[in-house]
């Protein structure tokens, strides 16, 4: 049983941060993918970053050199820190967890909205 958990979001100015967290319970090994993907009103969930169990991290076009997304495997936490955050950031933001295998596990979402 894996549950993944995310919290963090909230109501942000045009260009302040919000930092998105993502914890993973239960019965996950070391080896796993963790992606933030975002989801606007009335379209398609996208991914916006990805870490891997090494720490090797991807990113949209559209927030390189403004998000930053880290990980703790300790705590098994995943972090999105978002800087100079925009309208266009505004989304439910899920965190899925991905083992080795293959298999994934969806967060329930965590609002975050981008407006003056």
């Amino acid at each position: 049983q894996v549950q993944v958990v995310e919290s963090g979001g909230g109501l942000v100015h045009p260009g302040g941060p919000l930092r998105l967290s993502c914890a993973v319970y239960g019965n996950i090994d070391s080896i796993w993918t963790t992606g933030w993907h975002r989801e606007a009103q009335g379209k398609e969930r996208e991914l916006v970053a990805t870490i891997t169990e090494r720490g090797n991290t991807g990113y949209a076009d559209a927030v390189k050199g403004r998000f930053t997304i880290t990980r703790d495997n300790v705590s098994k936490t995943v972090y999105l820190q978002m800087n100079n955050l925009n309208a266009k950031n505004t989304g439910v933001y899920y965190c899925n967890a991905v083992k080795a295998t293959g298999r994934g596990y969806w967060g329930q979402g965590t609002q975050v909205t981008v407006a003056s």
